[in-house]
């Protein structure tokens, strides 16, 4: 079944997560229902792709109203396709939601137990990763280009939450809208290192199409990726939207060779309200 479920214009969201546990929020955005223009049109999320700051601003502001989260408690980071992820508290909130250079640096993943922070990623073909592990409150989000797929970022969120005291039994990862197989065609570098990272399954996650080029399936990669850290097969979700073949819906790096916007993943939990 399709985790991600179009809820309006603006967004998808993890809809059996949502109903599993009150008060989570989590998903991802589209491309439309905004007000940035051109190449941007129309919900462009990120600030450093040369889109108006003010159309930005308007945009996740827009969202934030939408989701009922306020911007103010959003998090948000210079992503570098590495491996870095940050536990993050309510002291720092606010960081990034407004301003691409007062973000967190060198940053490529968040994770918190927290209520009332939003942690968000951009995305235009790499693959946003979704955690949960519903029993320690704990939720986090990854973002997973080729870079960052081969460097396991996916299993160095299951060993910062196993230094938590939470089990990978516990933790459940739901892969999000990204390029596909089909649309993403890779060289004999790339599939080196996913060799590498996959010494040991069976399965190779590409395809020889002719000499030096592959279609890499890089969702199924993550999935390896996971499955190896401990986390089991039941606990994962993978959608089946991508961000390139669904041009009506997604902003796609490759697709629009470069120039284009960025969907936003998110995840949080919504403060509870104290009853007088």
């Amino acid at each position: 079944m399709e985790p991600f479920v179009l809820k309006n214009n603006s967004f998808l969201t993890i809809e059996t997560w949502m109903e599993q546990f009150p008060g989570l929020v989590a998903g991802m955005t589209t491309k439309n229902g905004g007000t940035s223009n051109g190449s941007y049109g129309t919900l462009n999320l990120g600030f450093h792709v040369g889109d108006a700051f003010s159309d930005v601003c308007s945009n996740r502001e827009n969202l934030s109203g939408l989701m009922e989260f306020p911007l103010n408690y959003w998090v948000g980071a210079e992503q570098t396709h590495g491996t870095f992820i940050k536990k993050v508290s309510k002291a720092e909130r606010g960081i990034g939601a407004t301003s691409y250079e007062q973000s967190f640096k060198n940053t490529d993943g968040f994770y918190t137990n927290e209520e009332g922070i939003l942690l968000t990623l951009c995305f235009a073909d790499c693959v946003p990763l979704f955690f949960i592990a519903p029993d320690s409150r704990m939720i986090g989000a990854a973002h997973a280009g080729w870079k960052g797929t081969v460097g396991k970022i996916a299993g160095q969120m299951i060993a910062a939450w196993d230094k938590e005291g939470i089990a990978p039994e516990q933790i459940f990862v739901a892969i999000g809208p990204s390029i596909c197989e089909k649309c993403y065609i890779v060289d004999d570098r790339v599939i080196n290192l996913v060799e590498n990272t996959l010494e040991d399954v069976e399965g190779k996650p590409y395809n020889l199409i002719r000499d030096g080029q592959y279609s890499l399936d890089l969702r199924e990669v993550n999935r390896q990726i996971l499955l190896k850290a401990g986390v089991p097969n039941k606990n994962i979700s993978i959608t089946e939207f991508c961000s390139s073949c669904n041009h009506e819906m997604f902003f796609s790096h490759r697709r629009d060779q470069g120039r284009t916007g960025r969907m936003l993943s998110f995840i949080g939990w919504k403060e509870t309200k104290v009853r007088l």
